[in-house]
């Protein structure tokens, strides 16, 4: 997502804006799913669910074509650490569902591009304008808003989300450097078996039957993950990163509409203001970042 194609060069703009949004709607309908799965079952079964038939849906649709070269990465190390960063992300977020309202936790885990903006000057070493850091300061200000006292979010489960936005944040770093050595499908593809792998290892100690009902869902959880994340990757064919990173935020919109239909959650006013501010702070970032 670092590397932007020129805007003059984009030849389907409003495609590539649509996919985005569709694509956002799949991801805050994947969320709402977890939330009302992890509170049936085990988190470690429903995540293991997510992955298992993200990765089975990945080999159904690019081995018959790319066979086992899809798997083949220069860097493994670095892909192995990528997998695990998503899966702590999926691990932390979902728990983090079960103890807070859905748009709330979404909106701290938009923290994650804020965060790749302060890390990216250690740990890449690039360079970070004044304006990117208050940026920064102003995401984190937006938690704070989110997070005060006497509101939803004022409880030691704001951790969960908050360290769910740093796992994303690291993926997302780990994914600018890959990018140099291996294909997008491969690495999707390798993340997802890889986290296949960790949590069948563990699954068989938290494995409750499902009933077949939620046997579906749980088909349809990795189903919605798996189908918006190849929409973004159509999207950026279509337009630049640059164009289609504010329409990512329509992701804490839709998790507000379901988590108020679904769940009956409305966010309070300075909840809505720490929210806004998150967004701001993450478009302010997305905007300063796209001449690079």
């Amino acid at each position: 997502m670092s590397s932007s194609t020129p805007l003059s060069g984009v030849n389907q703009p409003l495609r590539g804006i649509a996919l985005v949004v569709v694509a956002t709607f799949l991801f805050a309908s994947h969320d709402a799913l977890s939330k009302f799965l992890g509170g049936l079952y085990p988190i470690i079964m429903v995540v293991w669910a997510r992955y298992v038939v993200h990765t089975l849906l990945m080999a159904g649709i690019f081995l018959p074509k790319a066979g086992l070269n899809v798997l083949r990465t220069r860097r493994p190390l670095l892909q192995t650490l990528r997998a695990l960063s998503l899966l702590s992300t999926s691990l932390l977020f979902t728990t983090g569902l079960q103890y807070l309202p859905l748009a709330e936790a979404t909106a701290v885990n938009f923290l994650a591009p804020v965060l790749v903006t302060a890390l990216s000057a250690p740990l890449l070493k690039e360079r970070v304008t004044v304006g990117q850091w208050a940026a920064v300061v102003m995401g984190f200000i937006g938690v704070l808003v989110v997070v005060h006292p006497g509101g939803a979010m004022f409880t030691p489960a704001i951790l969960y989300p908050f360290g769910s936005a740093l796992g994303f944040c690291f993926y997302q770093l780990l994914t600018r450097i890959l990018a140099a050595h291996d294909s997008p499908t491969t690495s999707n593809f390798y993340a997802g078996l890889c986290n296949t792998l960790a949590m069948s290892a563990l699954v068989p100690f938290f494995w409750e039957v499902p009933r077949w009902d939620h046997a579906l869902l749980m088909l349809a959880l990795g189903g919605f993950g798996m189908t918006a994340h190849l929409l973004l990757t159509q999207a950026f064919r279509h337009a630049a990163p640059a164009l289609l990173a504010p329409f990512s935020y329509c992701q804490i919109v839709f998790a507000g509409l379901l988590g108020l239909v679904v769940y009956s959650q409305v966010p309070d006013t300075l909840s809505l203001v720490g929210i806004s501010v998150i967004c701001l702070s993450g478009l302010g970032a997305a905007w300063m970042q796209r001449g690079k």
